[in-house]
């Protein structure tokens, strides 16, 4: 498969400002539409552009570990965010807790948005997967 220059070029500069703006979409996601699965779906096509133009042995060393393993560290944040008001103050599942001083950039933290970080990167896991397995058995 050839590429273009003009690909290749555009995915290096690409890539990380699509990154910025998939952590934009999921910090904003708790008080304004997006959150972790926009975020995580814009992650990944990053990443899939990036293999489109530039090979995917290239995009693979980019990473800092296999997309698979993303699923289990997702599930296990938005699993533990689910059951921390169980846990904590004997709350129903998924209660929403959240802290009394805002803290800047984030405004108020809340175990929404460690919900919404476990499913980014169970998206982004599940996506780079599929698109990686199905690029190497082509």
């Amino acid at each position: 498969m050839r590429t273009t220059i003009i690909l290749k070029t555009a995915s290096n500069y690409l890539l990380p400002v699509l990154l910025v703006f998939s952590i934009f979409i999921l910090l904003r996601g708790h008080y304004l539409p997006g959150g972790g699965f926009v975020g995580g779906l814009i992650a990944s096509i990053a990443f899939i552009l990036h293999s489109f133009a530039n090979g995917l042995p290239k995009t693979k060393e980019l990473l800092i570990m296999h997309p698979g393993f993303l699923l289990p560290m997702g599930l296990a944040i938005a699993f533990l965010s689910g059951f921390a008001p169980v846990a904590l103050f004997d709350l129903p599942f998924m209660t929403g807790l959240w802290s009394h001083d805002p803290v800047a950039i984030l405004g108020s933290v809340g175990s929404a948005l460690f919900f919404d970080i476990g499913v980014y990167l169970v998206v982004n896991g599940v996506t780079l997967t599929i698109i990686f397995t199905i690029s190497e058995s082509a």
